[in-house]
């Protein structure tokens, strides 16, 4: 099989400067959770990835961080994408991911499958990267926590009904545990492993 050249192209125009910016804006959204932040360079990675999914790939993953790609991105040109842009390495095992990436509509597996960190280490953990259909409209989530003055309420859209199962084990585990990114299009929103979530009424 023949290298695909769509894995050639839609990368950032300037790595370092584009990295750094959104480098940023993942830490503003990590101290701020579920406030949605919107990817200003210009980046086209091949589908199923988004935009922002695809910027934060390449902000954050490099040779020294195995990658773990849900079954509809590891079929596409995604895995070239990243291999030529980021230089990054991908893993079949979802324990040794430093970071994982799932497109819209995918099934979540449970979290504790990836890799939680150890009590000395927590931040060896794997971060999860979430694309959905959109951020708002669907339904709504309470947040509180760590950088959140009170409430902070969120409405995803293409949720699965299994996350706040999932979630409620992974806050089980702190320190462990991982942290999550959700994407769509161009926005992201952050999730650390700190922010407790539940239903609200629509």
């Amino acid at each position: 099989m023949g290298f695909n050249m769509e894995a050639l192209t839609g990368g950032f125009a300037e790595p370092v400067f584009h990295a750094q910016s959104v480098f940023k804006m993942l830490m503003d959204g990590m101290a701020r959770p579920g406030t949605i932040q919107t990817v200003q360079p210009d980046v086209t990675p091949p589908a199923p990835l988004g935009i922002a999914a695809g910027a934060i790939a390449l902000t954050l993953c490099d040779h020294d961080t195995p990658v773990w790609l849900s079954p509809g991105l590891t079929k596409s040109a995604v895995p070239e994408w990243l291999g030529f842009h980021a230089g990054a390495p991908l893993t079949t095992e979802k324990a040794e991911a430093r970071f994982a990436f799932i497109e819209a509509g995918a099934a979540l597996c449970p979290f504790g499958l990836f890799a939680s960190g150890t009590q000395e280490y927590p931040d060896r953990s794997t971060t999860l990267i979430i694309e959905l259909s959109a951020l708002e409209g669907g339904r709504g989530l309470a947040l509180i926590g760590p950088g959140i003055q009170s409430v902070t309420e969120i409405a995803p859209v293409g949720m699965q009904e299994t996350f706040l199962r999932l979630w409620t084990e992974n806050r089980a585990l702190f320190p462990r545990g991982i942290d999550i990114v959700l994407t769509s299009d161009e926005r992201f929103l952050c999730l650390p492993r700190t922010t407790k979530i539940t239903a609200t009424e629509i």
